[in-house]
């Protein structure tokens, strides 16, 4: 039996100080193709790596020109078309540029670290908010 490859992707925990209190906020993506909200992520292009990966998708689905910071945990899983899934994280803050709908994702939220644990879909995308919270030194509870 052959060995089907696992398909390798990348994403962040995009992240600002809010205008309003100074406090993080973590930008979600809904994406309607799979109804769910997650971090903005997808899959590497041929002989593309990681970091510029995650750089371009969150471009891409979030219209946000970014700065990768640290790394975050890699999550491990099977995808709802039964491949399995390896997703390269990093924090990476937001330095600017503008949300516009897209066929990927039709909305972006900006939310507390508590607020973005709340809302993301799948409890993979909300382990990755007390790795990014420890990360920058924060507490995740709010401003």
């Amino acid at each position: 039996m052959e060995e089907v490859p696992t398909v390798q992707a990348a994403g962040c925990v995009l992240w600002r100080r809010s205008p309003v209190g100074g406090g993080v906020e973590i930008a979600l993506v809904y994406r309607p193709k799979w109804a769910d909200w997650s971090h903005p992520k997808g899959k590497l292009k041929r002989g593309e790596d990681a970091r510029r990966a995650a750089v371009r998708e969150v471009l891409e689905e979030t219209g946000m020109d970014c700065e990768l910071g640290a790394p975050l945990p890699t999550t491990r899983y099977v995808d709802a078309q039964g491949r399995r899934k390896e997703v390269r994280y990093w924090a990476a803050r937001a330095v600017g540029g503008e949300f516009l709908p897209n066929r990927e994702v039709s909305r972006l939220l900006w939310l507390t670290p508590d607020g973005a644990r709340h809302t993301l879909t799948h409890a993979r995308d909300r382990e990755l908010i007390a790795a990014f919270c420890a990360v920058l030194g924060e507490t995740g509870r709010g401003s």
